[in-house]
């Protein structure tokens, strides 16, 4: 009896096992079902005359985009349009596009990247985007690449016109904790706050290191520090 149950018990995991791997798939696959979502890829729209980039990285780099079917598919050419928070991807033809419903992708990576589309609170109101991923565990770590559109400025007297430009902004950080929305790091009180218990333990650590919310490094030490507890 007692045999016939560790049989089970290994059966079990097993399956448990299994179910937590991603079906692998081809990359031809990934472009044919993309239309799989909504039957619509959404066009990306080009600004030639604007200085600057609104991407995270200009050019494409081959990664791999897993789905929250546990799907994965590799060697897609992927790059992240940081102003529209559009993850794009350039087919075999060369038409570049962007997923048209992100919501089944669980995270991509490309690159050094490995970025997650969320929920986050944004004024109040909760929303979904994508973010890169620095500290995985029960708490998250994320940082929101930032960029902005500055409109052309008209000539004036004494003055040359000015283009239209992207201009690249510090990135904001996120705290996830478990499935909840990931919460906005403004300020040392959110760092001390945010977290669920221990809060004297993370008090005395934010103290210690000096940890700031603009200063990556420090944030994660913070929460590699926490999820150790």
């Amino acid at each position: 009896m007692k045999y016939i149950l560790l049989i089970t018990a290994f059966l079990m995991s097993l399956s448990g096992f299994a179910q937590n791997q991603y079906e692998l798939s081809q990359a031809m696959d990934f472009f044919r079902t993309n239309k799989m979502i909504n039957g619509e890829i959404k066009n990306v729209l080009t600004e030639a005359d604007i200085e600057g980039s609104p991407y995270m990285t200009d050019e494409f780099i081959n990664g791999s985009v897993f789905t929250t079917s546990k799907i994965q598919y590799n060697d897609i050419p992927l790059r992240y349009n940081v102003y529209n928070d559009e993850m794009q991807f350039q087919s075999p033809d060369g038409n570049i596009s962007a997923i048209a419903a992100p919501e089944v992708i669980e995270k991509v990576t490309f690159g050094e990247y490995t970025m997650e589309y969320i929920p986050f609170t944004n004024a109040k109101r909760i929303r979904r985007g994508f973010f890169v991923l620095l500290v995985d565990g029960n708490v998250k770590l994320y940082a929101r690449p930032n960029v902005e559109y500055r409109p052309p400025v008209p000539p004036a007297p004494y003055k040359e016109p000015e283009p239209a430009k992207f201009l690249e902004k510090s990135d904001t950080y996120y705290i996830r904790i478990g499935l909840e929305a990931a919460q906005l790091i403004e300020n040392k009180k959110d760092l001390e706050e945010i977290f669920p218990d221990h809060k004297k333990e993370v008090a005395a650590f934010i103290k210690m290191n000096k940890v700031n919310h603009r200063k990556e490094d420090r944030l994660k030490e913070l929460v590699k520090y926490y999820n150790s507890l």
